[in-house]
C-alpha cells in the first residue's frame, strides 16, 4: 500500500489530534486542529486509509509545509465524511436563538399586552401603521436592537424589554410600487412609537435618526414621519450630556426641505421635539385626536402659563384652520392612505386614466356674472376622476391650492375661490399660494392657475395684516419659477391679484387663456367705473337717471374687457371652449421642455407657512 504525507497547508500551533495511530479513517474525516492567527483549522483527510505514524503534538508549533503525520491509503469500511461536523440546517445555535429571541421583542407579536393595550385606545401601533404603508416585504429596518441609554439606572433586561428600537421604527421600503416600480417607489420611514416611553426622544433614537436622515439625503429618497410622541427624553444617563443643544437631528432633517418631499402624519399627541420636526414637513396630515404643539402640559405649566389637559393643546380644530394641518384624516389608516396618495404625485405619470364629460365645463361658472360658485367643481371636472387632493382646505378659503392629474400628469393647482371675499387675494391666501409655488418648483410639478380674482383685497382691515408684504410673495415667488405655468381665466381678472395668478403677468406663463366667460381689467368694473366717471356721475342730479347711466357705463366696460375683445388686442394667447381646457392645458405642458435631471436642490428649501 501507498504511503502519503498530511502537511501543514501554513504555520500554526498544533491544538489537537483526535485519531490516533494505527486507527482507520475515512476521506475528509478531521486529522489534526491546528491554530494560526487566532483562528483553528481543521485539517482533513485527503482520502481513506489507516494513520500510520503522527509527527507532532498538541501544543507544537509548527511551520507551512511541515509533516504531521504519516497515512497508509487503502479503503476504509466506514461512510465518507462529507461534512467535517457542521450542524444540521434544523439547529438554531445559541448565539442565533438570542437573536431570535430579541428580534421578536422587538415586533408587535413579541408585545401582546403592549400591543393589546394599545388597541384597546383605539390606535394601531408604529408598526401596523409602517406596514400598511409600505408594499409588503419590503421595508428594511435600521437599528431595531437599539435600547434606550439608561443602562446606568435601570437593568439590561428590563430595557431590551421595555425600551424596544429606543422607540422610534426607521428604515427604507417602497410604497405605491405596483403603480412606479421599484425605483420610483423607494422611500424613507420613521415612526415615534409612543408605547415606548411615550415616543420621546432619546439619545440613541436621536442618532438613529441623524443616521438615517443622512442616508436619505444621500439616496435623495422621500421621507415619512409618523410624529407622535411627547418631545425629548430627560431620564437617559448614558452619555456626557448637559443641555443636549448639538443635537443634529433638527439641522439634519430640515436640510432635506426642497430635496425629498416630506410628510409627517400625526394622530394623538405631539408636542416640542417631535413637533418640530413635523413642522419642517412639506404636508402635515392628522386624524381628529391629534394634538399638536410646541409644548406639552409640562412645559406649559412651568412657564407659568396656566395648567391645560393635553387635549387642550393644539387639537385639529384649532391647527387646520390656521394653517398647520394641510390633510384632515379620518384616522390612522385614512392618514397612511392620503400619504400614499400624496406622495404618488411626486413618483411619475400614469398611463391609465379616465375622466368626466368635459362639456360639463361650460356650465360651472353662472350666467349671472354676479353669482358664486364653488371652483372645486370645476377641478373636479378638469381633473383625472380619483386624483383632485386639496391641500389646507380649511385654512384661507379664498384660495384652493391641489395636486391633480391631467391625462395621467402630477400638476400642481392654485385657484381663487368666488366662495370667499368674492375670490379676492388676502394675507393668507397669498401666503398659502407662494409656499405651494414653492413645493411645486421644489418637485418640477408644472403649475395649473385658475383666476377669478377681482383682484388683491384692499381697506384698513386688510392692512393690518402687512397686506403689503404678503401678496407681494407671490410675486417673487412666481418670478422665480422655472416649472411651466398654464393660467385659465375663468372669470374675473382683474388689477394685480389677476397678474399674480399668472406667475407676475399674462404674459408670463407658457398659456394664459380665457373661457367666453371671462372678464379682465386693470380694477373691477364697478370700481372703475365709479372711479372713472365719478364727475359725470355726479353731475346727473336724478338718481334714477344716475343709476341708468351707471349701470350702461358698467354694460360698455365689460363689453371692452370681456374676453372675447381682450384676446383681439393679444392681451391673451385664446379664448377656449370650457370643453377643450384639458387638451389645451395638457398640450401646453408636453410642449414645454422637460426639466433637466435633478442631483440636489431646485430651491434652498419650501417655506414651511
Amino acid at each position: 500500500m501507498a504511503h502519503s504525507h498530511v502537511t501543514a497547508p501554513f504555520a500554526g500551533t498544533v491544538v489537537s489530534v483526535p485519531v490516533t495511530a494505527g486507527e482507520r479513517v475515512p476521506f475528509g474525516a478531521p486529522l489534526l486542529i491546528l491554530e494560526s492567527m487566532k483562528m483553528e483549522h481543521v485539517v482533513a483527510a485527503g482520502h481513506s486509509g489507516t494513520v500510520v505514524r503522527i509527527a507532532v503534538t498538541p501544543g507544537e508549533a509548527v511551520a507551512a509545509h511541515a509533516i504531521l503525520m504519516e497515512i497508509e491509503e487503502g479503503p476504509v469500511d466506514l461512510p465518507e465524511v462529507a461534512d467535517t461536523g457542521a450542524p444540521s440546517v434544523g439547529h438554531v445555535r445559541p448565539e442565533l436563538a438570542e437573536l431570535q429571541a430579541r428580534v421578536a421583542n422587538t415586533l408587535d407579536a413579541g408585545r401582546p399586552d403592549v400591543t393589546a393595550r394599545r388597541h384597546a385606545a383605539g390606535r394601531r401601533t408604529a408598526r401596523e401603521n409602517i406596514e400598511d404603508l409600505c408594499d409588503p416585504g419590503t421595508f428594511e429596518e435600521y437599528g431595531a436592537l437599539v435600547i434606550a441609554a439608561q443602562r446606568a439606572r435601570r437593568e439590561l433586561d428590563d430595557l431590551i424589554v421595555r425600551t424596544p428600537a429606543d422607540g422610534l421604527i426607521g428604515g427604507v421600503g417602497r410604497v405605491n410600487g405596483d403603480r412606479f416600480g421599484d425605483q420610483l417607489a423607494r422611500c424613507a420611514v420613521l415612526s415615534y412609537d409612543y408605547t415606548v416611553l411615550a415616543g420621546t426622544q432619546g439619545w440613541m433614537n436621536h442618532r438613529k435618526q441623524d443616521r438615517l436622515f443622512t442616508l436619505i439625503e444621500r439616496m435623495q429618497l422621500p421621507v415619512v414621519l409618523f410624529a407622535e410622541g411627547g418631545g425629548g427624553r430627560p431620564g437617559d444617563t448614558d452619555m456626557a450630556v448637559v443641555s443636549g443643544l448639538n443635537t443634529e437631528t433638527f439641522f439634519l432633517f430640515a436640510r432635506l426641505s426642497g430635496l425629498v418631499p416630506m410628510v409627517g402624519i400625526v394622530s394623538g399627541r405631539c408636542f416640542a421635539g417631535n413637533a418640530a420636526l413635523l413642522g419642517c414637513c412639506d404636508v402635515i396630515i392628522a386624524t381628529p385626536d391629534a394634538n399638536i404643539g410646541m409644548g406639552g402640559p409640562a412645559m406649559v405649566e412651568g412657564g407659568g402659563l396656566g395648567v391645560f389637559t393635553p387635549e387642550e393643546i393644539g387639537p385639529r380644530s384649532v391647527q387646520a384652520p390656521n394653517g398647520v394641518i394641510d390633510l384632515a384624516a379620518d384616522d390612522e389608516a385614512d392618514a397612511v392612505r392620503l400619504a400614499k396618495q400624496y406622495l404618488s404625485y411626486f413618483q411619475g405619470s400614469l398611463a391609465a386614466w379616465t375622466c368626466a364629460d368635459q362639456a360639463l365645463l361650460r356650465g360651472c361658472v353662472p350666467e349671472d356674472r354676479r353669482r358664486a360658485y364653488d371652483v372645486r367643481s370645476v377641478l373636479g371636472l378638469l381633473a383625472d376622476e380619483g386624483t383632485f387632493l386639496e391641500l389646507r382646505p380649511d385654512f384661507s378659503p379664498g384660495m384652493v391650492s391641489a395636486l391633480i392629474r391631467i391625462e395621467g400628469r402630477p400638476i400642481g393647482v392654485l385657484a381663487n375661490s368666488p366662495l370667499h371675499l368674492a375670490g379676492a387675494i388676502d394675507s393668507d391666501c397669498a401666503d398659502k399660494a407662494a409656499r405651494f409655488m414653492q413645493l411645486c418648483e421644489a418637485f418640477d410639478l408644472p403649475m395649473l392657475l385658475l383666476c377669478d380674482t377681482p383682484g388683491f383685497m384692499v381697506g384698513p382691515k386688510a392692512e393690518e395684516s402687512a397686506l403689503v408684504r404678503h401678496v407681494s410673495r407671490m410675486f417673487v415667488t412666481g418670478a422665480s419659477l422655472t416649472v411651466p405655468v398654464c393660467t385659465v381665466v375663468l372669470r374675473k381678472a382683474y388689477g394685480l391679484g389677476a397678474q399674480a395668478m399668472a406667475g407676475g403677468g399674462f404674459h408670463r406663463p407658457i398659456l394664459t387663456v380665457a373661457w367666453p366667460t371671462g372678464e379682465l381689467g386693470g380694477m373691477g368694473l364697478e370700481g372703475a367705473v365709479q372711479l372713472g366717471y365719478r364727475r359725470e356721475l355726479e353731475a346727473i342730479e336724478d338718481p334714477d337717471e344716475r343709476e341708468a347711466a351707471y349701470t350702461a357705463m358698467v354694460a360698455r366696460s365689460y363689453e371692452r374687457g370681456k374676453a372675447l375683445n381682450v384676446a383681439t388686442y393679444f392681451e391673451i394667447d385664446d379664448v377656449i371652449d370650457p370643453a377643450d381646457s384639458r387638451a389645451r392645458i395638457i398640450h401646453a405642458f408636453r410642449s414645454a421642455p422637460d426639466p433637466a435631471p435633478r442631483t440636489g436642490k431646485r430651491r434652498p428649501f419650501v417655506d414651511t407657512w
